[in-house]
């Protein structure tokens, strides 16, 4: 049976999330669909099919999809699983949202966010904050799971050559309506697609210095603005900045750290990049034990000097 993919999306144009996720999925099989549930969609249905690996595109193309509602969406994938031997989300607020009712309404057990692929029915996924990795094996006839994307390589954008089918199957639970959103609106990078990220931690002391000395370099490099939880918690930063278990897990070529110690936490949403600088006056912080590169210095004048020199 064939595989299938929900997309994430904009309902303009395809995430990044969706070709990591495909990555996963070809370590499954190799029939592998995309579902794409919207409104106005059609170009996202489009960039999905020419993802390598993809052989047919589903386009659900309907207002009770615009904003991804969880109960709409998980009654749509929970209709078509019945063709598929596998349903695959992307672990993301989309992804962990509606995937546990897709599960319920399958009554099937559900796997979250794998890291790894042993087999069809078999996964690794993280447990203790990143501490440790269980292989777990299951025996459902329909898998359903989520999937870590930062440790999966993103297939090629471009290449493929599938069809796109659309379907009429419009499903709607008549409870939840949309109201509004605000979205937090930056020029720099999403922090979680971001090839090079610089964070800040409790030792910044507060927002202020965020914007005199972690800002200046992240423009510089291009690059996405996170923080640690402590950070956060303080109120330098707003939340959708915060690095780790609780918040954006990312795994950019090059992570710099200032001011930040390395909780377990913290670790757990980092530690998979591929480049970690660490710059802290504090030798034995547990950051330590996962940098490339250790900076012992003083974070407000180490700061300044790189940011001038880049």
């Amino acid at each position: 049976m064939a595989i299938l993919v929900y997309a994430e999306h904009d309902n303009a144009s395809l995430k990044k999330a969706t070709l990591n996720t495909i990555a996963a999925a070809k370590q499954m099989g190799d029939d592998i669909h995309v579902l794409v549930a919207g409104s106005g969609a059609q170009a996202v249905a489009d960039e999905a099919a020419k993802a390598e690996g993809v052989t047919k595109v589903l386009l659900a193309d309907n207002a009770a999809y615009e904003h991804q509602l969880a109960g709409n969406v998980a009654l749509l994938v929970a209709d078509v699983a019945s063709d598929y031997s596998h349903i695959i989300a992307a672990a993301t607020t989309t992804g962990k949202n509606f995937m546990p009712r897709v599960a319920a309404l399958l009554d099937v057990s559900m796997l979250s966010e794998i890291s790894g692929v042993v087999d069809a029915q078999t996964f690794e996924r993280p447990i203790y904050a990143g501490n440790a990795t269980a292989t777990v094996k299951t025996s459902e006839d329909k898998v359903v799971l989520t999937v870590r994307t930062t440790a999966f390589d993103p297939v090629a954008s471009e290449g493929g050559s599938a069809t796109v089918e659309t379907i009429d199957n419009v499903q709607e639970t008549g409870k939840a309506s949309f109201v509004n959103e605000e979205m937090a609106k930056s020029d720099r990078p999403e922090l979680t697609s971001a090839g090079i990220v610089v964070s800040g931690g409790r030792a910044l002391a507060n927002g202020e210095n965020f914007t005199k000395y972690i800002e200046p370099l992240a423009d510089k490099l291009g690059a996405a603005v996170g923080a640690s939880r402590a950070a956060v918690d303080a109120g330098y930063v707003p939340n959708d900045m915060q690095v780790g278990q609780t918040g954006k897990i990312v795994a950019p070529q090059l992570y710099i750290a200032a001011g930040i110690s390395g909780a377990i936490q913290h670790l757990a949403g980092m530690k998979d990049s591929k480049v970690i600088v660490a710059i802290n006056n504090d030798p034995e912080a547990p950051i330590a034990s996962v940098a490339d590169y250790f900076l012992e210095a003083d974070l407000f004048d180490a700061l300044p000097e790189l940011t001038s020199k880049v």
